[in-house]
């Protein structure tokens, strides 16, 4: 059978092999916090989202219990989102420079973003089962997002999760390139740029500002040029 992005989304929403991750999905939205209450959640993995035809592919951490496990779109309805969202505006691929739920009218050009772990996980970490066991949804995307050069990977996960993904394509990972925000790298057809993630750890410490952001940005449009 022909794989195609409609039955990869089939395939992630529908998963649940990762019992721990299962439980903290569903615990989230059987217990959200005040601002939440009353709403229905999602409470499933998340495929990505965005252009098909994208040559530019970002990939972060995982769903926030309360950001996309809550609304079912990536890095939608939380403060992640809010910073990943206006630097893809900024840099000319996104509509608008909010995501607040999937009905809000967020269009994606020539950009592409998911995660390397599909579930919300307890306290952001997964364990190394649960990251391989979603290895091969990225795998797969990488496979169907045929446009794609470059990629901005957010964190320290996110730069692993591509490599692992890349290096089961059967490219070149070797010497392993480290991550540092502003770090970038050759990946087979690939060019891999690193930022510290948009977690509020980061945007509201300073660690991460936007101009740090779009500066990532910038490099990453240059190298997949339309």
């Amino acid at each position: 059978m022909t794989d195609t992005l409609r039955t990869l989304t089939r395939d992630i929403t529908t998963c649940r092999r990762c019992a721990r991750l299962v439980r903290c999905r569903e615990a989230a939205a059987a217990t959200p916090p005040k601002r939440f209450a009353g709403q229905s959640y999602w409470a499933r993995p998340i495929p990505g989202f965005g252009d098909p035809k994208a040559r530019l592919l970002v990939v972060g951490l995982a769903p926030a219990a309360h950001g996309g496990n809550r609304t079912g779109r990536v890095f939608t309805g939380d403060r992640s989102g809010d910073w990943l969202y206006g630097a893809l505006y900024r840099a000319g691929f996104a509509n608008q420079p909010e995501s607040t739920g999937l009905d809000d009218g967020l269009v994606l050009a020539d950009a592409y973003v998911t995660v390397a772990v599909r579930c919300a996980p307890p306290t952001n970490k997964p364990t190394p089962i649960e990251r391989d066991r979603c290895t091969g949804y990225l795998v797969r995307e990488l496979r169907l997002l045929k446009n794609v050069r470059a990629v901005v990977a957010l964190g320290a996960f996110g730069w692993d999760g591509f490599l692992r993904a890349a290096r089961e394509l059967g490219h070149d990972t070797k010497p392993r390139p480290a991550f540092a925000h502003g770090a970038h790298a050759a990946v087979g057809p690939y060019r891999l740029f690193g930022s510290y993630h948009v977690s509020q750890q980061n945007t509201f410490t300073g660690r991460l500002t936007e101009a740090m952001l779009d500066a990532v940005f910038t490099s990453a449009k240059a190298a997949a040029p339309a």
